[in-house]
C-alpha cells in the first residue's frame, strides 16, 4: 500500500511538472505568434511584394496559434491531447513547407501524398464521430 501512495505521488510529482513546462512552452509560444505578427504587419507597412515570404510568415502565425490551442485544449481536455489537433497541425506545417519551398516538385509531390494521407485519416475519425479525438 505504502509503495502505491509513492507511486501517486511520484506521478501528480510529474503531472504538475508537466503542466509547468506547458504553460512555460505556451508562454514561449505566444511571444513568438506576437513577434510574428509583427514581422507581417511590417512587411505589409514596407510594402513586400514576395507573395510567399508573406504566405510563410502567415502560415507560421497559424502555426504558433495552433500549438497554443493544443494545449489550452490539453488543459480542458483532462490532460490529453487531441489527435485531431496533431493531424490539424501535421496538414498545416505541410502545407506551409509545400508553399514555402516550392523549388523541388518531387519533395512537393511526397509532401501532397503526406497531405493526403493525413487528412483521410482525419476523415476517418471524423466518420467515428470524435472530432479532433475526444
Amino acid at each position: 500500500m505504502k509503495q502505491l501512495m509513492e507511486w501517486k505521488t511520484l506521478s501528480k510529482g510529474f503531472q504538475y511538472l508537466l503542466n509547468l513546462s506547458l504553460v512555460l512552452l505556451a508562454l514561449t509560444l505566444l511571444f513568438f505568434l506576437f513577434r510574428e505578427l509583427f514581422y507581417i504587419i511590417s512587411d505589409a507597412l514596407h510594402h513586400q511584394t514576395n507573395v510567399h515570404v508573406i504566405l510563410g510568415k502567415v502560415l507560421v502565425f497559424f502555426l504558433y496559434f495552433a500549438f497554443i490551442s493544443m494545449i489550452v485544449k490539453y488543459f480542458s481536455e483532462s490532460h490529453h491531447f487531441p489527435l485531431g489537433y496533431l493531424l490539424y497541425i501535421g496538414i498545416t506545417a505541410s502545407v506551409r513547407f509545400i508553399i514555402v519551398n516550392n523549388q523541388n516538385p518531387q519533395e512537393n509531390f511526397w509532401l501532397s501524398l503526406v497531405i493526403l494521407v493525413l487528412t483521410f485519416s482525419y476523415l476517418l475519425m471524423m466518420r467515428k464521430g470524435k472530432p479532433f479525438g475526444g
